[in-house]
């Protein structure tokens, strides 16, 4: 098992930044890929952006050139660095890890991640 906690989301100005972080505790072997995903209410879990344990990435295109994505295999930490925060950016953001490799073309659909945090909220306003 792995547990991933999320920390660092709050509320910023359109325009604003904002750096999430998970942590992942437990069987940490386990995180090959890990990612960033959101979800408002009523609508279906997205994908922002993931990273494999060799540094790739992919990004939702919603967010390319204003989010980064980057991890640490040696503290078992992910993070988002989002700038430009825009409102429609304003969502639940949760961390999920999976054994597999991420896959190169699109971040991974939601079903395929094994592991998922409680999340944090994250706002942007206009």
């Amino acid at each position: 098992q792995v547990q991933l906690v999320e920390l660092g989301g709050g509320s910023v100005q359109a325009g604003g930044s904002l750096r999430l972080s998970c942590a992942a505790s437990g069987y940490t072997h386990s995180t090959g890929c890990m990612g960033w995903y959101r979800q408002a209410p009523g609508k279906e879990r997205e994908g922002v952006a993931a990273i494999d344990s060799h540094g790739g990435t992919t990004y939702a295109d919603s967010v390319k050139g204003r989010f980064t994505v980057s991890r640490d295999n040696a503290k078992n930490s992910l993070f988002l660095l989002m700038n430009n925060l825009k409102p429609e950016d304003s969502d639940m953001y949760y961390c999920a890890a999976n054994p597999d490799v991420c896959g190169a073309d699109r971040v991974p659909y939601p079903a395929s991640l094994a592991y998922w945090g409680h999340g944090t909220q994250v706002t942007a306003s206009s």
